[in-house]
This record gives structure tokens, C-alpha cells and sequence, in this order.
């Protein structure tokens, strides 16, 4: 059976990694240049930063989109500043889909019923772009109102070729409050994980991944090399490398041989590359998009240096 994960797999296997890059335009840490520009046309100040986000994040995958396979937009970011600014987001959408990424929008939407099924009609394009409204390939969910918040994704999901991945393993340091709490099953986000294998097994294709992932940190190695076993079809969402303390050596556990079966997020690290060192000092903000190719290349190279990634070169 063919689905959202036989896409993602092509996608990786075309660009040799497994390297995400989070799309996380913050006005205050934008390259000067884009501030600059936004403000030199017409508008009110939400519209002058809905500008600045657009360019941001179309520039930035320009100069990325030859080197990765996903891109990860995070729409808080983009709705912090209101409909002129979610508008700039689904054009970001699209401009990553015909540049021939994957995206994987980062909304953490979840609820049930109808409400549910209008998020996922909304979000999940899937294959064809023209699908849904915010042309995303797949959508973060938040499992937490049960087993019907995630059925109405899940259908969807099928539907369209579209992937959803399941909040189960987070990498936040106050992820342990709630998901870590025992039950006669393990932990919760054990519990979860278990729903989540189950549904992701339904739609395995021939390399053995169904289209439900799962978000499991890299803050977390022994609970991803747990996750992992429990998980056996499920594609796995990694955040926390990098910016928030995740190492490639942590990390090797999410990947089968072939090194697939995993993307691994950065954001931060990348978005504002020519603001850290050691790019600050090579690049500067005028060069901004080398910097961030140059972090973006870094980073491909560490997790294939140090996780069965290498094995897709």
C-alpha cells in the first residue's frame, strides 16, 4: 500500500538525509535586511511582519530546499500576528510544495467529532496540494481528548495520502507532568504509543511504515529507544536537536538500517544561523541564507556521521 510514509521515504532517499528544518520567523530575530524591507513597504505593523515572515520563509527555502526533504512550518508563530500573517504562513505552505518538499505543518491541533474532522479537511492536503486550504503533507495532532480526537485525522489522512503525527514523547522538560505518569499499561505516553502502533500498522506500506507518526524528542534517548521498539511502523517526528540540548549519538535508535523511518527537526539552529557562532563571524546577517545552508549542510553531515542516516549516501 502506498502512503504519506512511501512519499516521505522517496523524499529522503532523494536528498540522502533525514535532516527537518523548522520554519520559526520571530520578529525580533529576524536578518536586519528582511526587517528592513518589511518596513519600507505600506501597512499596518502586523502586515509589515506578515511580509517580513513571507520572505523570510520563502528565502530561507530557497536556499534550503536543495539540501532537505521536509520543512517543518510552525503556525504559532505566523497566528501570533493575526490573519495577515496566517494568510503569509499557507503562501509559505505553498511556496515549500512547489520547491517539491514535504511540509509538515506544527499546529498541535486536536479535538473530536465534527470539529476534528473540519481540522483535518482544512490542513491535511496530502498528495495534491489543492487538497485542503493549508496544502500541508502532514499535521502535528494532540492525542490528549482520546481515541476519537485522532479517528477523524486518521480517515483523512488515508484518504489523501497525508501523514498526522501523534504528540507522544515530547521533548520539553515539563513533558514528564502528565506523560510520564504510570498506569497498569506503563507510563501514558506508553499508552499512546500503543494507539498509535496500532493505526500506523492498518496503513503500512511494503517498507513497513503506516501514515501515523509520532513526536518523540531527542531529549529523551532512552524513551525513544523504547518508543522505538514499541513503534515498529511508525514514522517518528524527533524535536529537540540542537537548540534544546539533543545530540545526533542520541538519536541513532529512531532510525531502521536503511537509516529511514525517522526526520529530525531543527529550527532555531538554522533559522538564525548568522546570528550564532560560528557563522556570525563567516556569514554575518548580510549573508544570512549562507549561513543557513552552511548550518543545515553541519547538520546533515552529523547525523550521518554518527546515525544509520549515513547509510542513505
Amino acid at each position: 500500500m502506498s502512503n504519506y510514509s512511501t512519499r516521505l521515504h522517496e523524499a529522503i532517499k532523494a536528498k540522502q538525509t533525514p535532516t527537518m528544518v523548522g520554519i520559526d520567523p520571530r520578529w525580533e530575530s529576524l536578518p536586519p535586511s528582511i526587517i528592513s524591507a518589511a518596513e519600507q513597504r505600506s501597512g499596518t505593523q502586523d502586515e509589515i511582519v506578515a511580509s517580513a515572515f513571507e520572505e523570510f520563509g520563502c528565502r530561507l527555502i530557497d536556499a534550503i530546499a536543495p539540501l532537505v526533504p521536509v520543512v517543518k512550518p510552525q503556525a504559532a508563530f505566523f497566528e501570533q500576528w493575526g490573519p495577515h500573517a496566517c494568510v503569509a504562513l499557507a503562501r509559505v505552505i505553498r511556496h515549500a510544495r512547489k520547491q517539491g518538499l514535504i511540509v509538515l505543518l506544527d499546529a498541535k491541533r486536536g479535538d473530536i467529532g465534527s470539529t476534528a474532522t473540519a481540522y483535518a479537511h482544512g490542513y491535511l492536503a496530502g498528495e495534491d496540494p489543492d487538497s485542503a486550504n493549508w496544502a500541508a503533507d502532514a499535521l502535528t495532532v494532540n492525542p490528549y481528548l482520546g481515541s476519537d480526537t485522532l479517528a477523524p485525522f486518521f480517515n483523512v489522512a488515508k484518504e489523501r495520502r497525508a501523514g498526522i503525527y501523534v504528540l507522544c514523547k515530547t521533548s520539553n522538560p515539563g513533558s514528564a507532568t502528565f506523560q510520564d505518569i504510570a498506569g497498569p499499561d506503563g507510563n501514558l505516553y506508553e499508552t499512546v504509543a500503543g494507539v498509535i502502533e496500532k493505526l500506523s500498522a492498518e496503513t503500512a506500506d511494503s517498507g513497513g511504515y503506516g501514515c501515523v507518526g509520532a513526536v518523540v524528542g531527542a531529549t529523551y534517548p532512552e524513551q525513544l529507544t523504547k518508543l522505538r521498539g514499541k513503534m515498529p511502523h511508525v514514522p517518528l517526528l524527533v524535536p529537540g536537536y540542537g537548540s534544546q540540548g539533543g545530540a545526533a549519538k542520541d538519536i541513532d535508535s529512531a532510525f531502521d538500517d536503511n537509516g529511514l523511518g525517522a526526520v529530525v527537526n531543527n529550527s532555531r539552529g538554522i533559522n538564525f544561523a548568522f546570528s550564532k557562532s560560528p557563522y556570525d563571524q563567516e556569514f554575518g546577517a548580510d549573508r544570512w541564507e549562507d549561513a543557513s545552508i552552511a548550518a543545515t549542510q553541519r547538520m546533515i553531515d552529523d547525523l550521518a556521521e554518527h546515525t544509520t542516516a549515513g547509510a542513505l549516501r
